[in-house]
């Protein structure tokens, strides 16, 4: 019998590899690395130092304005006539319109999120959770000014003739806009904390003789309440920063509403003045500088609730080990 033919040539093993490395070989790996390195931290510090560039640039065309006004008039007084005669700079009725419209919202958004959440995560089957979660996750991906006209065309003429408004563009217009734009956030934060708490947990509560109702409300909010705030906060930044929407649905009157729980009057929020006066103030005059004041205390409102919502998904994280 002809005996099999070996193959002379075949690609050696790891183990008849040679172990040293030319000194090109060396080099070219010591670069590779070190430029990997180097790249991939330099990707991962733009986005710091482009919030970082956001800031100084704000601050500074702001610098100009705070020289000559008094924060504390500002902040106290609700007249906001910049093109005036004497023109008038108090932010109060804007700040009180964007706390309403955003507290509103978050009072809807929050009840329906979080039980939302609950259902995807314990309740309902992994193939149904399959196909509500994406649905749910698209509402984020529809433009702002598209919830704008709905609110504008539909929602506002309903209010009015339903209700009957004085105007259908108004506080809680906005807000009920706002908190749809909310929700899949919220719902997607407050789905994962409440998943991560595992499942020792809820055996050990049914083996203790809890119902499922028990057992949602007493041990897995209870538990996941980190990750839930943090959701919550992340909603209100949604809400807050929001632009579109408000400048098309909340009626823009800058005003604080009397008595102060009726919606049905229209307010202005900050962002929809930053938006609709920018683009027709001549640049370095005081009405310019002073939108930009208003921009940084947007600025540090958002940047605490980020630092308030990180804490939170840091204590999170540290209670499920992850």
């Amino acid at each position: 019998m002809n005996k099999p033919q070996i193959d002379t040539a075949k690609e050696p093993t790891a183990s008849q590899r040679t172990l040293v490395l030319t000194p090109l070989q060396d080099l070219s790996g010591f670069l590779a690395h070190h430029i990997g390195r180097a790249t991939l931290f330099a990707v991962a510090c733009s986005s710091v130092v482009a919030v970082l560039l956001i800031f100084l640039f704000v601050i500074k065309e702001a610098l100009p304005f705070l020289q000559t006004h008094s924060i504390g008039d500002l902040f106290s007084s609700s007249a906001w006539y910049p093109e005036a005669d004497e023109p008038k700079f108090g932010i109060l009725a804007l700040l009180t319109g964007s706390v309403y419209v955003t507290v509103a919202a978050i009072m809807i958004a929050v009840p329906i999120g979080i039980t939302v959440a609950v259902f995807l995560s314990d309740i309902t089957s992994m193939r149904v959770r399959n196909y509500i979660k994406p649905v749910i996750e698209i509402l984020a991906a529809i433009p702002s000014v598209a919830y704008g006209f709905f609110a504008v065309l539909v929602l506002a003429p309903w209010m009015q003739n339903s209700w009957s408004f004085s105007t259908g563009t108004n506080a809680l217009n906005a807000a009920i806009v706002l908190s749809i734009m909310a929700l899949p956030t919220i719902i997607s934060v407050a789905e994962d904390a409440i998943s991560a708490v595992g499942r020792d947990l809820r055996e050990a509560s049914y083996g203790l003789g809890a119902t499922r109702f028990e057992t949602i409300f007493k041990v897995v909010l209870p538990a996941a309440n980190s990750g839930i705030v943090a959701a919550v906060i992340l909603g209100v930044m949604r809400a807050i920063g929001e632009t579109m929407v408000v400048w098309m649905a909340s009626g823009n009157a800058n005003q604080i509403p009397s008595p102060w729980w009726d919606l049905s009057q229209s307010v202005r929020t900050m962002t929809a003045t930053i938006a609709g006066e920018m683009g027709e103030t001549p640049k370095d005059t005081n009405h310019y500088h002073s939108l930009f004041f208003v921009g940084v205390t947007l600025l540090v409102m958002t940047f605490m609730l980020n630092l308030v919502s990180e804490y939170f998904l840091a204590s999170a994280k540290k209670k499920t080990g992850k």
